[in-house]
């Protein structure tokens, strides 16, 4: 069987949402960008940040300090704007170990990758900046690993043994591809009748999805539900093409006296053996009049060839974890070419006698966003049919000799098969090897590009994200008022005494009782 195909568009969903690796304080999960401040905030928090007029009321009691109002009261190591632990400024407002805190009211950051503590948007920290084990040099998890404790020596995963670790997406104890859960590992688009749904966290932006940063994490400007976030601008940045691409194809591997194999035989096409849709098992189906053409009946029955699709260790023996390897052309297009095509050779039921095992038939799928028209070329012998959408594309038939085919999907076809423009759809391609004799198998792709979405807080837009120490729409600084850059303006409790703002002392915070009120207004100092 030969097999080629070109310039079709599919960003393929792929794979790799990186999963926080130990145990990271930085819990995003239930981040509102427009209530940065959870915590006690008993100074303004995003416009005016200064006292208000006049001195202040005589002291009552000791000093209290006021964790999350953006100053450093009294015994406080750092004040991020909220009383929250967990995120690098503890919810006493004391700096936590591995963060750095260097603006006040804004979201801390690790202190640096390679301390061993995992902290700010850190994946890992193996204690050190090297790349390839595990935990890269700038702490993100690399493929393929985990990093159970931070400081600690990364090490493999192992896809297939029902632990979802690492940067697995999932994990179903299987490397069966096309049950929801690939074999790398990753989860894949759920299509109902050829029609696909990406999955949010994938780090590939597909439609349906307003954005897709390749993590569940709130309050970064793209949603755990994949929906923009307000306070940041996000674009979408275009990856380089990888060297090689894998897809995942099932073998089914029969014995030469089963009624279908080593039974017909014939030299040009016989279309119409299966019907133009899907069966609800996402199989094809027997055409149930195809009966005798002019080349002789190809098909024994709908029974027996319903067992070409089955799983039936009596009749079959399938052999899944196997993928085709498709390398990067100079024209950026990806091709599997073999003229000597014997994928299972002494696998399943052997090669009975033979020199290679020539009984099989193999399921490839895949997942693209129609752009509108591309063309699919084919080129196959024995027996090949497509279908897009859930729907025969191309019928290339049974048992011939070596045959082209095309599709062009255009405005006619697309309405045919049911496309439109920026939907996802599945290609299902479906081939067997019926006789004795030569099989190849060449497929040519195109299109492998996929896009990630990045965000970056607005500044100026009044809308005060987790990063920005205030946000008041104009940000043009002034007493009490939020400075360029979105960080805090002079104001009462910066330490310094704005003598022209009536302010008569500043202690550098907002407490009463100690000598300079919360307005920064001399008062008597209480007793502890």
């Amino acid at each position: 069987m030969k097999l080629h195909r070109t310039t079709l568009f599919i960003p393929l969903a792929a794979l790799g949402w990186i999963v926080a690796c130990g145990t990271n304080p930085d819990d995003d999960s239930k981040f509102d960008p427009t209530k940065v401040d959870a915590g006690p905030q008993p100074a303004p928090s995003s416009g005016n940040f200064g006292p208000s007029s006049g001195p202040s009321a005589a002291p009552t009691g000791a000093p209290v300090p006021a964790c999350g109002n953006s100053v450093k009261d009294p015994g406080e190591t750092c004040d991020d704007g909220n009383a929250v632990g967990g995120d690098g400024c503890s919810a006493k407002c004391a700096l936590e170990a591995g963060w750095t805190c260097p603006t006040l009211g804004a979201g801390c950051l690790a202190a640096g990758c390679g301390d061993g503590v995992v902290a700010g948007t850190e994946d890992c920290d193996d204690g050190n900046t090297t790349d390839l084990d595990g935990c890269d040099a700038v702490c993100a998890l690399e493929e393929g690993f985990k990093c159970a404790m931070p400081g600690a020596v990364c090490v493999a995963t192992v896809c297939g043994d029902a632990a979802k670790e690492g940067t697995e997406q999932c994990d179903d104890g299987n490397l069966r591809p096309y049950d929801g859960c690939s074999p790398t590992c990753a989860v894949e688009p759920k299509c109902a009748g050829g029609s696909c749904t990406a999955q949010c966290g994938d780090g590939v932006k597909f439609p349906g999805e307003a954005c897709d940063d390749g993590n569940l994490r709130n309050g970064d400007g793209c949603s755990s539900t994949c929906a923009l976030e307000p306070g940041f601008s996000c674009t979408l940045v275009t990856s380089g093409l990888p060297a090689s691409i894998d897809i995942p194809i099932v073998y089914r591997d029969f014995q030469k006296t089963h009624p279908d194999f080593e039974t017909y035989s014939g030299s040009s096409p016989t279309t119409g053996l299966v019907n133009t849709q899907l069966g609800t098992d996402g199989f094809p189906q027997f055409l149930s009049t195809n009966g005798n053409n002019a080349n002789g009946q190809q098909l024994t029955s709908a029974a027996s060839f319903a067992e070409w699709w089955k799983e039936d260790p009596a009749i079959e023996k399938t052999i899944f974890s196997q993928s085709l390897t498709l390398v990067k052309q100079p024209d950026d297009s990806y091709v599997y070419d073999n003229s000597a095509f014997f994928p299972i050779d002494g696998l399943g039921w052997g090669n009975e006698g033979n020199s290679h095992n020539f009984h099989f038939t193999s399921e490839l799928r895949y997942y693209f966003t129609y752009k509108g028209g591309e063309v699919l070329d084919f080129r196959g012998d024995d027996d090949v049919w497509v279908f897009v959408n859930g729907k025969l594309a191309v019928d290339l038939g049974g048992l011939h000799s070596a045959q082209p085919g095309s599709v062009t999907l255009d405005a006619t076809k697309a309405a045919e098969l049911g496309l439109v423009v920026g939907g996802m759809y599945e290609l299902d391609l479906f081939q067997a090897e019926r006789h004795t004799n030569e099989s190849n198998y060449k497929l040519t792709l195109r299109g492998f590009e996929k896009q990630k979405t990045s965000c970056a807080p607005i500044c100026g837009d009044g809308i005060k994200t987790k990063n920005e120490a205030c946000d008041d729409g104009k940000n043009t600084g002034g007493y009490g008022l939020c400075a360029p850059g979105c960080v805090l303006g002079p104001r009462c409790g910066d330490g310094v005494v704005q003598a022209d703002q009536g302010e008569r002392c500043d202690d550098g915070n907002l407490v009463s009782g100690d000598g300079c009120s919360s307005t920064c207004q001399t008062d008597a100092v209480v007793p502890k």
